[in-house]
């Protein structure tokens, strides 16, 4: 199923609150394109490849071109998500459903923050989905389970895939470029390694512009009382706008987040950026055709664990990989709690 301009705008004028699904997912869209896809290219920027300013040109390009690129060759992951939970029956409340879904993600993303724990929006959105879907159905039937499995196929995935080919490619490169000069060496894996960050903001858009594509096609279809429908088309407008949308994050607030983690947090060589950024893009093209729902963000850290700990152990930070599973441990139950309790909130009100 496909849905053109002219009817998303046709039921937005006619459905208040499709209308605050729609603000909530454009608000939480541009944070993310403020904090992911800076991420994303963060290595770019701490070894001196690129300055933050046209670090962040490069991402808020390249989230456009991978969302829109990699979406008209296969929309795996929005699948997944559309797929993931069920909202179906009386479309009213399913709606109400979604929205108290899209106020948990935001609020809480704003209690993680204040209270200094680790989260991830992607895994925000999953559980928010989740809670609010258990709290609609009165069960776990709201649960499609077949498809949230992929979300911890995912972490697998994006940990461990993550973790070894950053640790694989560093070895590699290291033994090859033992004996070449390193001046050399480094002009050449300067280039290497903006094309491999281009690589990683590219797939990033593709991974998470996808997951909140589902979402609008979720609250129209809502919106419009259909039910049940096996496969989805994402239109053009669509990717053109949630594209827009996390550029316009990532250009407004991408360079603060970029310093930060960038000059302050990652302290590479080139190769060695080169080798995590070229590991996290793999784990990200394998993630995203396979539809499993990951976080480009958690899929980076573990590259440059792996990368780390190639050239020794002491050089790991292993409070990150503690503040990742805090991620896991915290996120999945407190966001689906929350998306639960504002389901059952809204429901009865509204």
């Amino acid at each position: 199923m496909s849905i053109d301009f002219g009817l998303f705008l046709t039921e937005l004028m006619s459905n208040p609150v499709l209308v605050a699904v729609t603000i909530l997912n454009i608000g939480v869209i541009v944070v993310n394109g403020a904090t992911d896809a800076p991420n994303a290219i963060a290595t770019v920027v701490g070894t001196r490849c690129m300055k933050p300013s046209l670090a962040i040109v490069m991402a808020a390009i390249c989230n456009f071109l991978g969302l829109l690129v990699i979406t008209l060759v296969s929309s795996a992951v929005a699948e997944t998500i559309y797929h993931m939970v069920d909202f179906g029956g009386d479309s009213h409340s399913a709606l109400i459903a979604l929205l108290a879904a899209m106020v948990a993600i935001i609020v809480w993303g704003v209690t993680a923050w204040y209270f200094g724990i680790p989260t991830s929006q992607s895994h925000s959105l999953i559980a928010g989905l989740t809670g609010a879907a258990i709290a609609l159905q009165g069960g776990l039937g709201g649960v499609n389970w077949s498809e949230w499995m992929k979300v911890i196929y995912g972490i697998v995935l994006s940990t461990g895939m993550g973790f070894g080919l950053g640790w694989l490619f560093s070895k590699i490169l290291m033994r090859t470029c033992v004996n070449v000069d390193r001046q050399k060496s480094d002009h050449v894996f300067r280039w290497l390694q903006i094309a491999a960050g281009a690589g990683v903001a590219f797939m990033h858009g593709a991974q998470d512009g996808q997951k909140f594509m589902s979402i609008f096609m979720l609250a129209v279809t809502l919106a419009m009382g259909v039910d049940g429908v096996d496969q989805m088309v994402l239109p053009i407008w669509l990717m053109v706008f949630c594209a827009i949308n996390m550029g316009t994050g990532t250009a407004v607030g991408g360079k603060r987040i970029i310093k930060s983690v960038g000059m302050d947090m990652v302290h590479l060589e080139k190769y060695q950026g080169f080798a995590a950024s070229l590991a996290a893009t793999i784990c990200l093209l394998f993630s995203t055709f396979g539809g499993l729902p990951v976080s480009t963000t958690h899929t980076k850290t573990t590259a440059i664990m792996g990368v780390g700990r190639a050239k020794c152990r002491s050089a790991v930070k292993w409070s990150v990989a503690v503040d990742m599973i805090k991620t896991w441990v915290l996120t999945f139950p407190g966001c689906g709690l929350m998306g639960y309790g504002f389901a059952l909130l809204f429901l009865m009100f509204l």
